[in-house]
């Protein structure tokens, strides 16, 4: 029993203090990951992907085909990406072509972000839980020093229960600002979600209307 106290003392304090560092690493590099490929995706604000979607719908009532392909070619943005789709499927029935399109968003967009901020959702539950770890421990190291039968200063058990309610505090530190950035990241998806919508129905509009004809994809 002796040398099990003595081993959770060498080694649960140093333990949960890695593995609590590399959790909120963690959590950390995934939202700076998440948020850089948002930046990609999305426009810097709604007034210039509304402008975008202009220019490429003049192009397209001028049976400009080519010229709009030029605006969304080599940008790796979401609505390019998905305007360009929508031009060269432009002879697909309306109702087929929105639900290709809305298919394609899913599976190419929103799937992948999700599945990155899965990860942050993950490092959010971590946080608490080992935090609950290290606190355990510190318990055990606390009241094995006091079953060992000897006489114990004060100073040692507050010192034990002290660790132990540190590690609950990082647990805590590490989950509550991921839950912002965990909200942030979540907001600017739903934003580039909706521009991309409103964007791509306009488009649709134009090209279901019978003011574009569809011209043969160079």
């Amino acid at each position: 029993m002796e040398s099990l106290n003595a081993l959770i003392r060498a080694v649960g304090d140093t333990a949960t203090y890695l593995f609590l560092a590399m959790n909120g690493l963690w959590g950390a590099y995934c939202f700076i990951v998440v948020w850089r490929r948002l930046r990609q995706l999305s426009f810097r604000n709604r007034r210039a992907a509304e402008d975008f979607v202009d220019e490429v719908c003049e192009r397209l009532a001028a049976n400009d085909t080519d010229g709009a392909l030029d605006l969304c070619e080599g940008d790796s943005r979401a609505l390019p990406h998905f305007a360009a789709e929508a031009i060269a499927n432009a002879e697909m029935p309306p109702a087929k072509l929105r639900k290709m399109l809305a298919e394609h968003f899913h599976q190419d967009v929103l799937m992948d972000l999700e599945h990155r901020i899965s990860w942050i959702v993950t490092a959010i539950k971590a946080g608490p839980l080992l935090g609950l770890f290290g606190t355990v421990l510190g318990m055990m190291a606390a009241f094995g020093r006091i079953g060992t039968g000897e006489k114990v200063e004060p100073h040692h058990i507050a010192k034990e229960i002290s660790i132990a309610l540190v590690c609950t505090a990082m647990g805590l530190l590490t989950a509550i600002p991921l839950n912002f950035l965990l909200s942030i990241v979540r907001i600017r998806m739903q934003k580039m979600q909706e521009a991309v919508s409103a964007g791509l129905g306009k488009l649709l509009e134009v090209i279901t209307s019978g003011e574009f004809a569809p011209q043969e994809v160079r």
